[in-house]
C-alpha cells in the first residue's frame, strides 16, 4: 500500500512537470516578442534623457553643445557626450575627466573606459562583422555633423538658430555596429549617410538600430520619435538640416 502511494505521488509529479514544461514553451514566443519592445521602449527614455541634459545645458550655458571640442591647432579633443556628464548625473566621472588632455589619453582611460548606460542602446548586439558583444563604453547615439546641420563640428547652436524650428528638426540618431567610444569627440558627417539600414550592413557605426522596422531619434525640442527605415535618404538629409524648412512631423 506505501508503494502504490509513492508511485501516484511520482506520477503526478511527472505530470506538473509536464505542465509546466508546455506553459513555458508557450510563454516564450510571448517573451521574445515583448523584449525587442521593451528594449526599443528603453532606448527612446535613454534619448530623453540625453534630450534632457542637451536643454539643461542649454539653460546654462546659452547654447547647445558641440559635437566636439577642439585643441588649438583644429583637432577634436572631447566629445558633446562628455559635455554632457554633469546633466546625466555623472558628475563625479566628469570632476574626474581630464580636459587638458585628449579622450585617449592615459590620464583619462579610467574614465573613458566607465560604462554609461543611458549612451548605449540594450538592443546593440555585436560591434561590426565580428559577432563579439560590443564593447561596454561604446555609444549608440551620435550626431550628425556637416554644412546645415545640427552641429558643423566645433560650433554651437541656439535653439533660435534652428530656423525650422525645434520641433522640426533632428538632434541626435542612433548607428548601428559602433566602434565609437561615448568619450571619443566622433560622430557620423552627413556625406557618409545612405539612409537606414537595420539589416544587414556591417559597416562600422551605420545608421540604424536593431529594432524591427526603424530607429529612435531625438528631435531638437526633446522629445523622441521613431523614423522608419523606408525613409528615403534625401528626406532624411532634409530633416537634419536646421534652416530647410521641413517639419518632422512627415516621417
Amino acid at each position: 500500500m506505501t508503494f502504490t502511494n509513492k508511485a501516484f505521488t511520482w506520477i503526478e509529479l511527472l505530470v506538473v512537470l509536464v505542465i509546466i514544461g508546455v506553459l513555458v514553451l508557450l510563454l516564450l514566443p510571448v517573451v521574445e516578442t515583448a523584449r525587442p519592445a521593451s528594449q526599443c521602449m528603453q532606448c527612446a527614455n535613454n534619448l530623453k534623457q540625453l534630450g534632457l541634459a542637451m536643454h539643461n545645458y542649454h539653460d546654462e550655458y546659452g547654447c547647445l553643445p558641440p559635437a566636439y571640442v577642439a585643441d588649438e591647432n583644429g583637432k577634436p579633443m572631447h566629445s558633446w557626450r562628455t559635455l554632457l556628464l554633469p546633466y546625466m548625473e555623472q558628475k563625479a566621472l566628469y570632476d574626474q575627466y581630464n580636459f587638458d588632455e585628449p579622450w585617449d589619453s592615459p590620464a583619462n582611460q579610467v574614465v573613458v573606459g566607465s560604462v554609461i548606460d543611458c549612451l548605449r542602446c540594450p538592443s546593440a548586439k555585436s560591434n561590426l562583422a565580428s559577432g563579439q558583444p560590443l564593447p561596454e563604453n561604446r555609444t549608440c547615439y551620435v550626431m550628425i555633423t556637416g554644412p546645415g546641420m545640427f552641429s558643423e563640428g566645433e560650433n554651437c547652436v541656439t535653439t533660435k538658430d534652428i530656423a525650422d524650428g525645434t520641433s522640426n528638426t533632428i538632434m541626435i540618431v542612433e548607428i548601428r555596429n559602433s566602434d565609437i567610444a561615448w568619450a571619443e569627440p566622433r560622430d557620423l558627417r552627413a556625406d557618409e549617410l545612405w539612409g537606414i539600414n537595420n539589416e544587414s550592413d556591417e559597416r562600422p557605426s551605420t545608421l540604424g538600430s536593431e529594432h524591427h522596422g526603424g530607429m529612435n531619434v531625438l528631435i531638437c525640442d526633446g522629445s523622441v520619435r521613431f523614423m522608419p527605415a523606408t525613409i528615403t535618404p534625401e528626406r532624411l538629409r532634409a530633416l537634419l538640416t536646421i534652416a530647410g524648412g521641413e517639419k518632422a512631423e512627415d516621417f
